[in-house]
């Protein structure tokens, strides 16, 4: 399978994406507020270590710019869309690490 997007080799976040594209409105809002406060408090976090340069590389770049498109599902959701090009800006390993745990929190849903 050909993997557009630079995420879409990971499989937690294609299956976090997934899982909320599968969510009614009000679980897919409340869960965007937290992600951007998650997303704000790890980027708090790197900006207090003094040698950590970020760079989000090209393809995430690109991803930012063609987000005025708003060709993907979650796009026109604007809080979920907001979340997401926030989290984007983070590593790659805390984005990943983020989905991971939205996969992790929906198979603990599913068992309970």
């Amino acid at each position: 399978m050909y993997n557009r997007r630079w995420y879409d080799s990971n499989e937690h976040a294609k299956r976090a994406l997934d899982i909320l594209k599968d969510m009614d409105d009000s679980q897919r809002r409340a869960l965007s507020k937290d992600l951007t406060t998650v997303v704000k408090q790890i980027k708090e976090l790197h900006e207090e270590d003094e040698e950590s340069d970020v760079s989000i590389g090209i393809d995430r770049v690109l991803g930012l710019y063609k987000l005025s498109n708003s060709r993907r599902w979650y796009d026109k959701v604007s809080l979920l869309s907001y979340a997401m090009k926030t989290m984007s800006t983070l590593p790659k390993e805390d984005f990943y690490t983020i989905m991971e745990g939205i996969t992790a929190t929906a198979n603990e849903n599913i068992v309970a």
